[in-house]
């Protein structure tokens, strides 16, 4: 469903696809990921989209954005929302809809295919318009996880869906332990 001539843009809704990718219990390599679609055609850009918690000082995700930033993805971040459900839960909001839709829709007239990774059905009127447009869609998320990570109407929307669990061998990589913390000795017993 790619042709090598075709501009292509990358649209990645980076927690939906760390979910997707950690449901099918492998980690994303995103250098593959880019070298992957550099193969498939002609990669105009990669977006990488994730909110972030500004009042944290040290933010698991940093380094990931960081190396991202400085190895040829475009970075769209902001300021991740917390607050305390009914139940005195702390929750994150940090929802990245919009922007990936108005991005999307600003780069329609140059490209030919855009490819958005995730699953989330709010995206199945972008890919619509999009498709009006004249660009090719693909999707890129899993139904083989319980449950399935894409909406059934996103999945029929796009003109082409991309399981992520075939594209394992390609860009993924065996999950990183835990590290072991300061105290903790790993001790190999005989």
């Amino acid at each position: 469903m790619f042709y090598k001539d075709e501009r292509l843009a990358l649209f990645i809704d980076g927690s939906n696809l760390y979910a997707a990718a950690k449901a099918l219990g492998f980690d994303i390599d995103y250098k593959l990921l880019r070298q992957e679609f550099m193969r498939r055609g002609k990669l105009l850009r990669a977006f990488y989209y994730t909110a972030l918690l500004e009042n944290d000082e040290y933010s698991p995700i940093r380094p990931l954005v960081d190396w991202l930033n400085y190895n040829g993805f475009t970075m769209v971040t902001k300021p991740a929302k917390e607050y305390t459900d009914s139940q005195g839960r702390r929750k994150v909001k940090g929802n990245m809809d919009i922007e990936l839709t108005v991005d999307a829709m600003e780069l329609a007239p140059r490209v030919d295919h855009v490819v958005i990774f995730s699953g989330d059905g709010d995206f199945r009127p972008l890919v619509e318009s999009l498709q009006r447009q004249g660009v090719r869609v693909s999707v890129v998320s899993t139904i083989r996880s319980q449950p399935p990570m894409i909406a059934d109407e996103l999945r029929r929307q796009a003109d082409n869906f991309i399981e992520l669990d075939e594209l394992r061998d390609v860009i993924g990589r065996p999950p990183r332990e835990p590290r072991l913390e300061r105290d903790e000795v790993a001790v190999d017993v005989k």
